[in-house]
């Protein structure tokens, strides 16, 4: 199946999960589809992401892609179930296989979730813990100034610092021991969170444990691209190519050469 695989994310953070694909998949060709235009997906409603979700999936499909990855814990929250029943294709969410990691690192069953305001409310990363084990304690925090501090590069500045440790002191009272980064902006913040939390902390990256769940799922479904295939990257956002060319160049394994405009409201 030398199709691509269709990845999309509110902006520019499902690069992350793109840059696990890319490297644990290097024989697949993708579609990427960032929605810059709209984002922070995290502060609004489950209709709208939902909407916005839908139209996203009807243009990477137009794209003829073989597999949708939902490169974004809000939407992976709130519209899998509405994705999974309008396309025929498998559907890999972010949510689930960072859960699965998490609860497989801990060791006292104290558990951390940082993400955005959507997901943490939607509740889903304890709904997955708590059914592969109920005596797990969650602790969860909303850390809606994460999004907009990636999107406009300051990973490593002093503000970002300032307000990763006013996110975390909470966090840090509780004998965590595992801590989700549950949004795919979070891991490019991983040095500073890391920093922050300590050496007794390990920092679960979804992104890299979705592209893992994928290229299981591409052999159990024989999806996966024939050897001689040639692979291909397409980029797509709603708007400011120049940023994300700049962002994906520092993210990616790869240079991106061109980055189309689309209209998604058109879908």
């Amino acid at each position: 199946m030398n199709q691509p695989i269709g990845v999309f994310d509110s902006g520019v953070g499902g690069l992350t999960v793109a840059r696990e694909i890319i490297r644990q998949l290097p024989g697949e060709s993708l579609v990427y589809f960032g929605d810059t235009a709209r984002v922070p997906y995290g502060s609004k409603s489950k209709k709208t992401v939902c909407k916005y979700s839908r139209q996203i999936v009807n243009f990477l499909m137009t794209r003829n892609v073989k597999a949708v990855v939902i490169a974004c814990n809000t939407a992976s929250a709130l519209a899998v179930e509405e994705i999974r029943d309008m396309v025929d294709v498998p559907v890999v969410d972010v949510v689930e296989p960072g859960a699965r990691m998490a609860a497989a690192s801990t060791k006292n069953k104290s558990i951390g979730i940082l993400g955005t305001e959507s997901t943490i409310k939607s509740g889903i990363y304890e709904q997955y813990l708590h059914r592969l084990d109920s005596g797990i304690t969650v602790v969860s925090k909303a850390c809606p100034l994460f999004v907009p501090l990636v999107e406009e590069g300051l990973l490593e500045d002093r503000v970002t610092e300032d307000i990763v440790a006013r996110y975390l002191h909470e966090m840090k009272e509780y004998e965590i021991d595992a801590l989700v980064l549950g949004c795919t902006h979070y891991p490019l913040l991983r040095g500073v969170i890391g920093r922050e939390m300590g050496e007794s902390v390990k920092l679960v990256n979804p992104a890299y444990e979705t592209a893992k769940s994928l290229k299981e799922l591409l052999r159990e479904e024989e999806l996966l691209a024939s050897p001689e295939a040639p692979v291909t990257y397409e980029y797509y956002v709603s708007d400011g190519v120049e940023r994300f060319i700049s962002f994906a160049d520092a993210v990616l394994p790869c240079h991106v050469d061109k980055t189309t405009v689309v209209d998604i409201e058109a879908y």
